[in-house]
């Protein structure tokens, strides 16, 4: 691990117009993490734009963030597995003309078919998993690029793994994607460093999710706690509190 850690500072909560004005995009927003996110950052005041492949898995979100009478949700279907180019640069100008801004994305969006050894996983699985975890976040982060840049403050949220579990063997593709995140998150923050754009990596403690119960199939995930601690420390990433963080991974997993 080569980024500078971080801790939520004390007593911190979230706070209901921490992200007041904000526009903030999150993908794979119907997943355990995404969906905690898009509420979080919605109470938060921002405006969420809610992306992931299943129309009809967003539609059910926008539904339930009604129900709790949240801010509405905007959908904005996007396969990260079958985007081109052209399709992340769509989202950008879909931002533009609708808000005239963007202030935040949090790639929730994960690709992971279970624990594999090498010599057995398959190549497209392989490629899948890297092109979801690493290469359309650098494409839909690129293409926002123009967007973020121009916001007062704004903030770019990648999520990362325990590294001292997915270095082992049998994490596959998975646990390459993660060590190439991270990478990704340094040389970005070097990149952008002068600019309002703030490049930072979150680390959640073990959480209730799909991904966790299929990597932990003997654990019993339903202990665990839900993502919401971390869909929050998402929300303070993305606020002008983030910027304590800058360039580093908030790390959650002994607060």
């Amino acid at each position: 691990m080569t980024l500078q850690s971080h801790r939520l500072p004390a007593n911190w909560i979230l706070q209901p117009g921490a992200l007041a004005d904000r526009v903030v995009l999150v993908t794979g927003a119907y997943g355990g993490l995404g969906a905690a996110v898009a509420r979080a950052a919605a109470r938060a005041g921002a405006t969420v734009v809610i992306t992931g492949r299943r129309r009809r898995q967003l539609e059910q979100l926008y539904d339930a963030m009604l129900a709790e009478q949240l801010p509405e949700p905007v959908i904005h279907p996007l396969d990260l597995e079958a985007a081109t180019p052209n399709d992340y640069q769509a989202v950008a100008d879909g931002l533009e003309r609708d808000f005239g801004r963007l202030d935040g994305i949090v790639h929730a969006a994960a690709s992971f078919d279970g624990l594999t050894p090498i010599a057995m996983h398959k190549p497209d699985e392989w490629l899948r998993a890297l092109h979801v975890n690493v290469s359309a976040p650098f494409a839909l982060t690129q293409a926002c690029m123009p967007l973020l840049t121009a916001a007062p403050d704004s903030a770019v949220v990648f999520l990362l793994d325990d590294p001292a579990l997915v270095r082992k063997a049998h994490w596959g593709a998975y646990g390459v994607a993660k060590a190439a995140t991270e990478r990704f998150v340094e040389i970005l923050h070097q990149e952008t460093e002068n600019t309002p754009l703030r490049t930072q990596a979150l680390l959640p403690a073990p959480m209730r999710t799909a991904l966790r119960r299929q990597a932990y199939f003997g654990e019993d995930t339903s202990q665990l706690p839900l993502p919401d601690t971390a869909a929050e420390a998402a929300v303070y990433l993305l606020s002008a509190q983030g910027a304590a963080a800058r360039g580093g991974m908030l790390d959650l997993r002994h607060d």
